[in-house]
């Protein structure tokens, strides 16, 4: 039997389109809510938390998709690597704006009002830059209210508001400029402005949210807090199925129960999976072998991606093995250096202490005193499944 591997249906890495996005109804029905009050006028601040890999961008990805459907408002992801100044973050923020606009009607309004600082860059003109002068870029930060509030007046015969999404903050976090910047930006808008139909949601894990409180502990009463959770195991078995009936191929039981359980409830987890079992299957049918053939190979992939090289040579050595067998017996994200040492032998206990020494100077794990002395736990959640999964490789 001949089978069509031209595409998979799956987006490890990438946010899943809304034609597959699984679960969070609570927290879309809440964020709609927000929504609505934005198209009639009134600003809304949100912060979406969440560990890595639980799939903040896939969630943003169809808040504006809902902002845009259903309620006829412009959205924008502006991704912010890199970026630790206010300055930079207003350019960004515009320059999204202004790329959005570049084949709509209301992209005259837009250049109308910063054409000296656009620039067409890219293959035919195809994408734009935007460029004031550092003097001017200062001037556009300290009065961000008033000149994003110019912007969507602008395209408002167009749009009903504007949705932006702030996504990776983790340098403008770690500075109490932002904090204070942000801070005032929302005061201003609440005090000056009676209309100001804009949605800003920023996106980062809970760490990011606590640096912020240390900087300006009174910003964080400004956000409405949306918190991502692990998914249910029925929602990982709706996706996977949507997923794979994309492409006609049908999934038994047993296949579905190893995908679900060896995902853990993580997007990221469900979707290397996924797609690693799609490229493995050659049937046209997923059986249970796929479906733990699928895991391993995953496993490999998520060690490569997430972990340092050096680390990820280290765990899957045949010398730290049965240590990660140890470690990997659940997918738990706190463990205890004497509850790990317990359970090895005299050979595994002398090298235990050298393998958690590596783990903690490449970030993987943190010592973890609410849990008492000796207590660690994992940095991120996609961690302790990939030890589950690696301890499962003969």
């Amino acid at each position: 039997m001949t089978i069509d591997k031209s595409a998979t249906p799956f987006t490890p890495g990438n946010p899943v389109g809304i034609d597959l996005f699984a679960g969070r109804n609570e927290q879309v029905e809440e964020l709609t809510r927000y929504i609505r009050q934005v198209s009639a006028g009134r600003q809304e601040n949100v912060f979406l938390t969440g560990d890595r890999g639980i799939g903040k961008s896939s969630f943003a990805s169809i808040i504006r998709e809902i902002a845009h459907r259903q309620h006829n408002m412009l959205g924008i992801h502006v991704l912010l690597g890199g970026v630790n100044t206010v300055e930079e973050l207003a350019r960004k923020i515009l320059e999204e704006l202004v790329n959005e606009g570049l084949d709509q009607p209301w992209y005259e309004q837009i250049a109308e009002r910063f054409g000296p600082y656009i620039n067409k860059v890219g293959l035919f003109g195809l994408s734009v830059s935007f460029r004031p002068t550092p003097s001017d870029l200062s001037q556009i930060a300290s009065r961000f209210p008033q000149v994003l509030g110019e912007l969507v007046a602008r395209i408002a015969d167009d749009y009903k508001g504007v949705v932006i999404v702030l996504d990776d903050i983790n340098g403008l976090a770690d500075t109490n400029h932002f904090a204070r910047w942000y801070k005032s930006f929302a005061d201003e808008v609440s005090t000056h402005f009676p209309s100001y139909p804009v949605l800003i949601m920023l996106s980062g894990i809970p760490e990011r949210r606590d640096q912020l409180a240390r900087h300006e502990p009174s910003l964080l009463r400004i956000f409405r807090l949306i918190e991502l959770d692990r998914l249910t195991d029925g929602e990982v078995s709706d996706f996977l199925g949507r997923a794979f009936g994309q492409v006609s191929i049908p999934v038994l039981q047993d296949a579905m129960d190893v995908m679900v359980h060896y995902s853990s409830g993580l997007p990221v987890m469900m979707q290397e999976i996924g797609d690693a079992t799609f490229w493995l299957d050659s049937d046209g049918e997923i059986s249970e072998l796929d479906a733990r053939s699928g895991v391993i190979e995953s496993a490999f992939r998520v060690g490569r991606k997430y972990l340092e090289p050096s680390v990820f040579r280290t765990l899957r050595s045949p010398r730290y093995h049965a240590i990660v067998e140890k470690l990997g017996t659940s997918t738990s994200h706190t463990f205890t250096r004497q509850d790990i040492l317990s359970r090895l032998t005299p050979d595994e206990r002398k090298v235990f202490d050298n393998l958690l020494r590596r783990l903690r100077e490449a970030g993987v794990v943190e010592q973890y005193p609410e849990m008492g002395r000796g207590a660690y736990r994992y940095t991120n959640q996609v961690y302790p499944v990939y030890m589950y999964m690696e301890s499962q490789r003969n």
